[in-house]
């Protein structure tokens, strides 16, 4: 079955993305770096291409490394992967869904214990 891709207007598009800017407080929500807006890349959290919505729960704002780091990994992947990119989510990402909230700190927590436990 082929999907169809909605594309959005421009306008609506620049009103995601400076929502996501505000929320995010300007940084991004993976490194904590500065963002400028023409810099600043969206970031679906959970992926398009693996069950995700566009909508502004799910949709954060990222610096272009870090949103190519993340592809389209599943949130608790990336998060036991790069658990830095996780604390620094849970901190800046203010307008995301609770349940993605909670799998980050989930995924943080057992990346960080997986890292006690084999010291």
């Amino acid at each position: 079955m082929r999907r169809v891709r909605r594309i959005l207007p421009a306008e609506q598009k620049r009103a995601i993305k400076l929502a996501a800017m505000r929320d995010c407080g300007r940084r991004c929500v993976y490194c904590a770096a500065q963002l400028d807006y023409a810099g600043a890349t969206l970031d679906h959290v959970h992926p398009l291409a693996k069950g995700g919505a566009h909508d502004q729960g799910n949709v954060v704002a990222a610096c272009p490394p870090c949103n190519r780091l993340k592809a389209d990994m599943l949130p608790v992947d990336f998060f036991m992967r790069y658990p830095w990119a996780g604390s620094n989510f849970i901190h800046h990402a203010r307008a995301v869904h609770r349940a993605l909230k909670r799998q980050a700190r989930r995924a943080v927590s057992l990346a960080f214990a997986g890292v006690q436990a084999a010291a």
